[in-house]
């Protein structure tokens, strides 16, 4: 069966098509189990600094980057073209996060009770599963709780993390389960670095949302509405929309829109740091999915949410 991001034609995680090549395990993988059985269009290879990385190919040939370390996506390519940024500064050290790509923020979005943006981008993802349908390759990560995250937020978890790569689309599929014995709350993002000209760069989609200006101050951010059919990035953006819809586009100023696609992502979040990162503020926007409203989890609850980026 063919996927298709409007409409949501996404198989469950578990699932096993006959026409693929899959890996599945539920404990970490190894370079040599995945060198020995990779599925079609997947393979590993050491990234940046040593890091484990998986490289997507479709049969289309489109591609996709995505690190082990803070199940981070960092390039996605369409006719050798990169919609992703990842910035200059960005350390590949297994010790801060990656920053660029689409990281993870989980399970706190922003400043809160614990780190900025949660743990979750900061610590070593496994694959259990890969496969390839009908030539596009699908990888699931997990994050489950350990000693790290315990000591940050005291609660057992099971995060999965489903990327699939099409002609010209990338979908990810995040699902958080409660495996613990009490009740958890959380909040969450996808925190989406896209390549821009950030002067040209701007965001359709979002008229007549209920806004949150957290510039000039973070702390107390301003209520307000979007009136503008097009938002830009004229100098430093950080701006929280709450019921974003369903589906928004980004013109990124280079030629190219994106079509951000999404289900129980409620909220949007565009972000560009201005003067404050000199050396590269002019080539990226961020456009962001969120969770800002707290998610309650009963034990043995899961939550799920989709995203997908497609070239329109």
């Amino acid at each position: 069966m063919a996927k298709v991001c409007l409409g949501w034609s996404v198989p469950p995680v578990n699932s096993s098509p006959s026409n693929s090549r899959r890996i599945n395990r539920h404990t970490s993988i190894t370079f040599a189990t995945l060198k020995e059985s990779p599925a079609l269009g997947v393979k590993v290879t050491e990234g940046e600094g040593k890091l484990p990385k998986l490289v997507l190919n479709s049969s289309n040939g489109s591609e996709a980057e995505v690190y082990l370390f803070g199940g981070c996506v960092t390039s996605w390519k369409v006719s050798n073209k990169d919609f992703l940024f990842v910035r200059p500064d960005a350390v590949f050290n297994g010790q801060k996060p990656i920053s660029g790509g689409i990281p993870h923020c989980f399970p706190q979005f922003g400043p809160g009770p614990i780190q900025q943006h949660g743990f979750a981008r900061n610590v070593n993802w496994s694959l259990v599963d890969s496969e390839n349908v009908e030539g596009s390759p699908e990888i699931t990560l997990e994050l489950k709780d350990g000693p790290y995250s315990r000591a940050i937020w005291d609660f057992s978890f099971r995060a999965l993390y489903k990327v699939i790569l099409q002609d010209k689309s990338l979908l990810t599929e995040l699902v958080i389960t409660n495996t613990d014995k009490k009740a958890f709350v959380f909040t969450t993002a996808l925190h989406t670095y896209f390549s821009a000209s950030v002067t040209g760069a701007s965001v359709k989609g979002l008229k007549g949302c209920k806004t949150l200006n957290k510039d000039p101050d973070p702390n107390n951010p301003i209520e307000g509405k979007e009136e503008r059919d097009s938002v830009s990035f004229p100098g430093f953006v950080d701006r929280v929309y709450l019921g974003a819809p369903s589906e928004i586009f980004l013109e990124n100023g280079l030629g190219d829109t994106v079509s951000i696609t999404s289900k129980n992502w409620t909220d949007a979040v565009l972000w560009n740091p201005h003067l404050t990162m000199a050396s590269c503020y002019k080539d990226f926007v961020c456009v962001e999915n969120a969770k800002l409203e707290e998610v309650k989890l009963e034990p043995e609850e899961s939550w799920t949410a989709t995203q997908c980026l497609s070239i329109v």
